[in-house]
């Protein structure tokens, strides 16, 4: 085994798992030590900013969409919640009732939104970046399916019930355009937009136009609905 050789190993070593540790592991650890400390700012409450390695979660959008969801989650109990999108079961052990049309997964009822029709009402309903998808990422597409994705999910909340959505902006053209003309309803329209490339994020005033993946990945906005029955 001569010393050529053996570089040449050590130099594929590094090609192949430099990058993994430099955009993987490092931000991550990054994001765990030292973003713990920062807080963002929703509604008048500051909140830790969640790291997570699944789906780079501490480098996008989730860091805030995971956190502002799961306080509200934490005040009800298993029975009373519905998710429309298999999330919170990536980064939490979860107990309540899951839809997700697409997602093989235990626990989870592959069913479209529009279609769902439990035998009971909720207190809570929940989703997280997935309504953006409905009629857009399927075929054929319908960019008003979710109105009647919506609708739906407003008849499955009992009286006085909750439903708490956070949706991408730059994701759905015709998403976008629903909610900068005040088409979809919700009893809070709330907005948040990412200002740097360490994932720090600020609350708007009103609709903010962003491009989805540029100039930092994925969601560059955010919307959070919040309608109360």
């Amino acid at each position: 085994m001569t010393l050529e050789y053996l570089s040449k190993k050590l130099n594929h070593f590094i090609k192949q798992t430099l990058p993994f540790y430099y955009y993987i592991i490092l931000p991550y650890f990054y994001c765990k030590i030292f973003k713990s400390f920062n807080k963002f700012t929703f509604k008048g409450e500051k909140y830790k900013y969640f790291c997570h390695r699944y789906n780079d979660s501490w480098g996008n959008e989730r860091s805030i969409e995971v956190p502002i969801v799961k306080k509200i989650v934490n005040e009800y109990h298993c029975e009373e919640i519905l998710e429309i999108g298999n999330v919170l079961s990536h980064y939490f052990k979860i107990c309540h009732d899951v839809v997700d049309k697409y997602e093989k997964a235990e626990g989870v009822i592959n069913q479209d939104v529009v279609d769902f029709n439990p035998s009971k009402k909720y207190k809570l309903i929940i989703s997280i970046s997935t309504l953006e998808h409905v009629g857009w990422d399927e075929e054929p597409r319908d960019p008003k399916k979710i109105f009647c994705a919506l609708k739906n999910m407003k008849d499955c909340l009992a009286s006085g019930g909750k439903l708490i959505v956070t949706m991408p902006i730059g994701a759905n053209p015709y998403l976008d355009s629903y909610l900068r003309k005040g088409k979809i309803k919700f009893s809070e329209n709330h907005f948040l937009k990412r200002i740097s490339k360490d994932n720090k994020w600020v609350e708007q005033t009103t609709f903010c136009d962003a491009e989805y993946g540029s100039p930092y990945p994925l969601g560059n906005a955010i919307f959070v609905g919040v309608y109360q029955k």
